[in-house]
């Protein structure tokens, strides 16, 4: 699995790419905008092709439209693959795969991915909520698509009354475990049969307990992502985005996406636990009491 940095910060994405395990950069708007606030950039064109340049030739750097209809998000498209892609030949469009807000038409970005697609511009299918989103991104063309795993966490705990902070777990598994019990305890108090027993209102909510169409969890987005866009053998990639915790970053690497966009404090959180940090503490204490450093001499 590759994992990008989902950062617009120059200096983040410096330390990133010295590591030597960073595949690529996501970056957005917000991302920009409070990148260059903090930096204290003077101008996005001058730090949009510093993030291109940090990033090297061969590792893509998501940069997004503004426009709202296909017709401008195509416009915009060829003007930054115009722009930054000949900085390092690294420039992916990300493209919103649905710009509906309550007004105006629903396949607009759909229509953008399939006309930049004919262009060969390469393109990231992003804000994808539902594993059909991405089945029909990947049936328009898009390169990459991006289940947002973390707001899917979001929306489940929100619905469902669980409080939480940006950057916590959340233990869906758990939240499944649970809901079976009572399903089961439910079911057993009942008399009717099958047919009585489907139409419960109560039992089909524990049925979902994510209360969002049998996906209760990001993780459980970009697995079921994975596993339609694999069947039907489409070549779009599958990046997980919108992760908070390192622990996501394994259950979706188990689920098998092809990326993982991570911010780089989830980058350095995925290094640390205590045991590690006591073992060379310890380590290198004994190291001294043995006079190791005669070896090096």
């Amino acid at each position: 699995m590759q994992l990008f940095v989902d950062t617009a910060k120059l200096s983040e994405i410096r330390e990133a790419m010295g590591w030597g395990v960073v595949d690529g950069v996501t970056t957005n708007p917000s991302l920009l905008r409070a990148a260059m606030e903090e930096e204290k950039s003077e101008s996005l064109e001058a730090h949009v092709r510093e993030v291109c340049r940090l990033a090297g030739r061969g590792r893509p750097v998501s940069l997004e439209v503004m426009g709202l209809k296909a017709e401008e998000m195509v416009g915009e498209a060829k003007i930054l693959y115009r722009k930054f892609n000949p900085v390092a030949r690294n420039v992916v469009i990300k493209i919103p795969v649905c710009t509906y807000t309550g007004e105006g038409r629903l396949e607009e970005g759909l229509r953008a991915l399939k006309e930049l697609s004919r262009l060969r511009i390469p393109t990231n299918a992003t804000l994808v909520m539902t594993p059909e989103q991405a089945l029909l991104a990947a049936k328009a063309g898009a390169r990459y698509v991006s289940p947002f795993a973390g707001r899917i966490d979001d929306l489940v705990r929100s619905r469902l009354g669980i409080p939480f902070g940006k950057h916590d777990y959340f233990d869906f598994g758990f939240l499944r475990e649970v809901a079976g019990i009572r399903l089961e305890g439910a079911v057993e108090r009942r008399q009717e049969g099958p047919g009585g027993l489907y139409q419960d209102g109560e039992l089909r909510a524990l049925a979902d307990p994510g209360v969002n169409d049998g996906i209760v969890s990001g993780v459980e987005l970009v697995r079921s992502t994975v596993k339609i866009l694999r069947h039907y053998r489409f070549k779009t990639k599958v990046i997980a985005s919108s992760l908070r915790h390192p622990r996501q970053v394994r259950e979706v690497a188990e689920a098998g996406a092809d990326v993982a966009t991570v911010p780089f404090s989830v980058l350095k959180g995925m290094l640390r636990h205590p045991k590690t940090e006591e073992g060379v503490r310890l380590f290198s204490q004994d190291a001294e009491k043995a006079g190791y450093r005669e070896l090096f001499g």
